[in-house]
């Protein structure tokens, strides 16, 4: 099976459901098959072949649900562009992809027009919205495809269906591989652990150019349901249109699910619809999830993954606060893995750990990335052994439970001992008056590394950075406890909803 199958039967058993809605505009599932032949007719007649890379630059909208649908139809490469990089950024991805025509939107011509000069390899540019005189409009370039199918051979289940690039966290980003077999698959089980059906109705928030957004996008697909885009994230205007438009199902980070809950007079608003919300950017307190669940009820479902690839669920049912110790113990990990998918923790050696131990979380199974595009030096480093090797650290309990305990390269060396910054967060959100909280390693001239803790309060809600340290102090040992703490109004986010630590580390060497 390939993704063409998902958007054919689409067109056919569910012709007149919408697709994707955004804003006023929507488009049916057989006309988001139609707009799909129309611009791969037009890809074609410019000179693109199977697996050329389209390049796709917007933010959530209909065009970019049909550039991936025209992908997934005729075996070209969907290639998004992360729409918040900086020009110099946006060169690299497009000239590392090799993308061949790009499609982008007005408002980011400004960026394209400053790099222009140096993508080569890039035949044309269409623009859409107004477009500069170097660009096609968008209707301009689909007029240029001929009626009906192009010449095309029908996507293989081993053809890359898309190159998602990470967010560059430890370096350039990096280019994943996913290929047609690996994502319908993912689909699959995605859309089994989450009961979907086609009379469901999803709403992301996150961009389309994250995996997040589009394998959320895919799995609804897989059942014929239709696919809300909004193009950034508002809390009222999210409850807004899960009162209006009978929303099902969202997708969000901790940190967005906290902003829903603080929206002023948000019991106007019927959120009874909502069957689900998945959030999959890190654990939920058990402060926040008892609000959550005092208010959306248990609907929570937590699934743990990066680009490279999923691999764990924390069901509805473990979603409560019932007294039940090991329940209670369980809402701290990430859930246990997929079925078909394998989980480890392994050492530095690639040798898997007994539970308990804490590790490097690695994963293998038939949803994993093929590697990454153009850097088979990377792809030998992540898949060695055949697992992929995530560069999070955790531990498993007996009964196959993950508990992250941090990014690889985020663990603090404080005095010779390891310090994990995710149960210094922990600690801290225990406080009542804290909303959000980072944790970093700062360098320093005796320990080598201290804690820096970057703090968001809730609002109306004061403490001092000596009440949180003798707080956090009641929670973890005093090594562990934070040196400094800066407060924050917000965190930097990376588009999944985590929080970016490099911008802090960025932030704290320019103000120290």
């Amino acid at each position: 099976m390939t993704l063409r199958d998902i958007v054919e039967r689409n067109a056919h058993r569910h012709a007149d459901v919408p697709a994707y809605v955004c804003g006023a505009r929507s488009l049916t599932h057989r006309a988001l098959r139609e707009e799909a032949r129309r611009l791969a007719s037009a890809l074609h007649a410019n000179g693109a072949r199977s697996q050329d890379r389209i390049g796709l630059l917007m933010m959530n909208e209909l065009e970019i649900g049909v550039g991936y649908a025209a992908a997934e139809l005729f075996g070209f490469i969907a290639a998004p562009v992360n729409f918040r990089l900086a020009p110099p950024e946006m060169r690299y991805v497009i000239m590392d992809s090799g993308i061949s025509i790009l499609i982008f939107e007005a408002e980011f011509a400004g960026h394209i027009d400053a790099i222009r000069a140096d993508l080569t390899e890039v035949r044309r540019f269409v623009c859409i919205g107004e477009a500069p005189e170097w660009a096609t409009g968008w209707d301009h370039f689909l007029a240029e495809g001929a009626p009906g199918d192009p010449p095309l051979p029908a996507p293989r289940p081993e053809d890359i269906a898309y190159i998602l690039y990470t967010s560059g966290t430890t370096g350039r980003p990096k280019g994943c591989m996913l290929d047609h077999a690996g994502e319908c698959a993912k689909a699959f089980t995605q859309g089994s652990l989450l009961g979907l059906e086609g009379v469901d109705r999803s709403l992301l928030v996150m961009p389309m150019f994250h995996m997040g957004a589009k394998s959320q996008a895919l799995c609804q697909h897989w059942v014929g349901g239709t696919v809300h885009l909004h193009r950034s994230f508002d809390a009222e205007a999210v409850l807004r249109a899960v009162h209006e438009q009978r929303i099902t199902l969202l997708h969000l980070a901790p940190m967005l699910i906290q902003a829903l809950l603080e929206v002023p007079g948000r019991e106007r608003f019927d959120t009874s619809c909502l069957r689900t919300v998945i959030y999959s950017a890190a654990a939920m307190s058990p402060t926040l999830l008892r609000e959550a669940l005092a208010v959306f009820g248990q609907v929570f479902i937590q699934m743990y993954g990066q680009t490279e690839g999923v691999g764990t669920v924390l069901p509805k049912s473990a979603h409560r606060l019932d007294g039940d110790p090991q329940v209670a113990e369980r809402l701290g990990s990430v859930g246990y893995a997929f079925v078909g998918t394998e989980l480890t923790i392994r050492d530095e050696e690639n040798e898997a750990l007994p539970p308990g131990a804490v590790g490097e979380i690695c994963l293998r199974g038939s949803i994993i990335m093929r590697g990454y595009w153009n850097n088979s030096a990377a792809t030998l480093s992540a898949l060695a052994g055949g697992w992929l090797h995530t560069g999070d650290m955790g531990r498993l309990d007996e009964d196959g439970y993950l508990y992250l305990v941090d990014r690889k390269k985020d663990m603090i060396v404080s005095g010779g001992e390891n310090i994990y910054s995710r149960e210094v967060e922990e600690a801290l959100m225990t406080h009542p008056a804290v909303a959000a909280v980072a944790v970093i390693g700062v360098p320093d001239a005796k320990w080598g590394e201290t804690v820096c803790a970057h703090v968001v309060l809730r609002a109306g809600m004061a403490v001092d950075a000596p009440a949180l340290v003798a707080h956090a102090r009641t929670q973890i040992a005093s090594y562990k406890q934070p040196r400094h703490i800066v407060f924050a109004d917000s965190l930097p986010a990376l588009p999944s909803g985590k929080v970016n630590k490099v911008a802090l580390r960025q932030q704290y060497r320019a103000v120290s």
